[in-house]
């Protein structure tokens, strides 16, 4: 990318994570001569690159900008690290870009959160608990940031309407009401979302800008 750069009349910046990464450009014609060129350079090794994560989308504040001065159209979102990244404004109406948790992926732990009650919806509450219990903990330690606990909120939600849901299929008699549930969900103390990691806060100089 530092190569890249150079040749560049504006800014370029890579930012990554183990081997996923996003390119960004601040003119389109440099973007999609990086494009060519990373496609040629793969091509060298045998490789392509799976044509759904590998595009080419308009963003930023002016890309934003021109989205809403056309009722017709939506400004465009990226997938990342199981974030959807999409622009919005801040409290104080200016422009920011917000994440939230990727919709496939809320859908892919909802089904396997449901998937494993099922399984294990006649074991002891003790353990049923905990394990939800835990696995909400490390959902909240990596998706709670700023600007998603609206999203976060909804899929604890969803979770609890399963978890409500298959502790009344334990036997052919309903063990439970909405009230005698939530005394439970009190009981054990399931934990509600909160930020954990500001993203503003955060230094411009971490080693996955480059």
């Amino acid at each position: 990318m530092k190569v890249v750069k150079k040749q560049c009349q504006g800014q370029a910046y890579l930012v990554r994570y183990a081997d996923d990464f996003v390119c960004c450009f601040q003119y389109k014609q440099e973007a999609e001569r990086f494009y060519r060129e990373l496609k040629q350079r793969i091509g060298q090794f045998n490789w392509t690159l799976a044509e759904e994560k590998a595009r080419i989308i308009p963003f930023g504040r002016f890309a934003w900008e021109n989205a809403r001065q056309n009722e017709n159209r939506k400004s465009k979102t990226f997938d990342f690290l199981g974030f959807t990244h999409y622009c919005g404004r801040s409290k104080s109406e200016h422009f920011r870009v917000k994440r939230k948790s990727s919709r496939k992926k809320v859908c892919a732990k909802l089904k396997a959160h449901a998937q494993w009650l099922k399984a294990h919806r006649t074991k002891e509450m003790d353990f049923i608990m905990d394990r939800i219990k835990r696995s909400l903990i490390g959902y909240y330690n990596y998706y709670c940031v700023t600007d998603n606990l609206p999203t976060v909120n909804a899929f604890r939600l969803q979770v609890m309407r399963l978890l409500y849901k298959w502790l009344n299929r334990r036997s052919q008699k309903r063990s439970f009401t909405w009230e005698r549930f939530n005394l439970l969900v009190q009981r054990y103390t399931v934990p509600r979302p909160r930020v954990k990691v500001n993203i503003y806060d955060l230094r411009t100089d971490l080693s996955y800008i480059l």
